[in-house]
């Protein structure tokens, strides 16, 4: 346990370390700021009532797990494999005494750890910013509900991290890996427009699964069948992912 922890906290070293982390955050924040604008510019422009403070959170998040959050998660999980093998930083990563699945454990850790904070981020930064330029009245219940739309977007956003991350150990070349993701991406979001009926079975189509966390008459059949998908994708991707990763030469 304590060779796990090490291999925690040092992989959680390098990823403060990145400069990846601050431009998630800066691009973070400038994308509420922009968004935050147009919707005051359409409200006083024409006197329309697009989003209000508390309102404002749940528009930014429909729009930041579709773009930002999925792009900077990709980058991390590409580096966190590819890009280690390729510099042989992975060879100083093996030589401590933790066992494979710890250090891959303790990677896949982390880049769930970075998920949560940028999503933490984004809802305090929107949060902020909605109830500045749109008060509110709002009430508990409204904050509750933002925070259990947030809470709930880290699953599907880990399950599409993992997924990246068997792709990293199958392939050797991040460029590569990020261009197929990529591809993969747009392409579950393509079919499950196209075959609406079986949308259900694209990872992609679940990244909306917080709106029936905050819907006021929750489905909680559809959400346990949903969390039992994503759940059943996360076993295997991990498992492959980590197959892959042991088999690896340096």
């Amino acid at each position: 346990m304590e060779g796990f922890n090490a291999a925690f906290f040092n992989e959680l070293d390098k990823l403060r370390k990145k400069k990846k982390i601050f431009w998630a955050a800066l691009i973070s924040i400038l994308a509420v700021i922009i968004g935050q604008l147009a919707i005051t510019m359409i409200k006083n422009g024409f006197g329309l009532r697009v989003a209000g403070g508390l309102e404002f959170p749940i528009t930014v998040l429909s729009i930041f797990i579709y773009s930002i959050l999925p792009l900077f998660t990709a980058f991390v999980a590409i580096d966190m494999f590819c890009g280690e093998f390729s510099s042989n930083h992975m060879k100083i990563t093996l030589a401590r005494p933790v066992s494979r699945l710890g250090i891959f454990s303790a990677k896949i850790l982390n880049i769930g750890v970075f998920i949560l904070v940028n999503l933490g981020f984004v809802m305090v930064v929107s949060l902020v910013s909605g109830l500045i330029f749109n008060p509110s009245s709002g009430n508990l219940m409204s904050f509750i509900k933002i925070i259990l739309a947030y809470a709930s977007t880290m699953l599907p956003v880990f399950v599409l991290a993992l997924l990246i991350v068997f792709l990293s150990n199958l392939l050797k070349n991040g460029l590569a890996v990020f261009f197929l993701s990529v591809i993969l991406y747009v392409g579950m979001i393509f079919l499950s427009i196209v075959f609406s009926s079986y949308s259900s079975f694209f990872l992609t189509s679940m990244f909306d699964w917080y709106t029936l966390w905050i819907s006021d008459s929750p489905n909680y059949m559809k959400i346990t069948r949903q969390f039992l998908i994503m759940v059943g994708c996360s076993i295997m991707f991990f498992t492959a992912g980590y197959a892959l990763f042991d088999k690896k030469d340096l």
